[in-house]
């Protein structure tokens, strides 16, 4: 996904994690270690194609805290931003 594809109105991000192609739970995984070396208040962006994805990360930050600012999902691809708590 090229930044030219997406919409303007993402939230802005510190750091970054590409899990495309991963099959849940490693999305997850990698977004709690990415969280896990963040300072609180910083933005988590994860790039992801398991279409279970969109509803893990919900219901990843309804338990561990940290706050789904925004979801975009295209149908073969989703972003999730998350709030370091």
């Amino acid at each position: 996904m090229s930044a030219s594809e997406l919409p303007g109105d993402l939230p802005a991000f510190q750091h970054d994690v590409d899990a495309s192609g991963l099959t849940c739970p490693l999305p997850i995984l990698r977004a709690k270690k990415a969280l896990a070396q963040m300072e609180s208040g910083q933005v988590l962006r994860v790039a992801t194609t398991d279409p279970k994805a969109v509803r893990d990360f919900q219901a990843f930050a309804k338990q561990s805290g940290n706050v789904l600012v925004a979801q975009h999902d295209s149908g073969d691809s989703a972003l999730h931003f998350l709030r370091r708590r």
